[in-house]
């Protein structure tokens, strides 16, 4: 009776980190979900968005790559949906980097943004 309970509580923890383990990264070599902080407002895709902290998701739309940002702790947030392209980087990526350029209004758009840790990097 005891070796049927040890051997279930290792089963359950076996199942829980490899879960953890496959939610980490999918198949892209990229975290689904991520956090990302602007300090400036940013200009994503079509959406200006303020400056603040934003929650990252990395969906699929048939082959087509989306990253959603989503404006956290904000009575009204904001969210900005962009078609990105995923570009392999030779070894997962030691910090976060961001690539921006200015437009004709002087607005910060975002042209580049790595994760630390993913395999890819995200191109807009």
């Amino acid at each position: 009776m005891r070796f049927l309970k040890v051997v279930s509580v290792v089963a359950i923890c076996v199942l829980g980190l490899s879960l953890l383990a496959s939610a980490s990264q999918n198949e892209f070599g990229v975290a689904d979900t991520r956090n990302v902080t602007f300090s400036e407002p940013m200009r994503v895709g079509e959406v200006l968005l303020p400056k603040g902290d934003y929650q990252v998701l990395h969906i699929m739309d048939g082959t087509q790559h989306i990253m959603v940002f989503k404006q956290q702790h904000a009575k009204q947030p904001v969210e900005a949906r962009v078609h990105c392209q995923l570009v392999p980087l030779q070894k997962k990526a030691e910090r976060m980097e961001m690539a921006y350029g200015l437009n004709a209004a002087n607005e910060r758009v975002l042209h580049r943004l790595v994760f630390q840790g993913d395999s890819a990097q995200h191109v807009f």
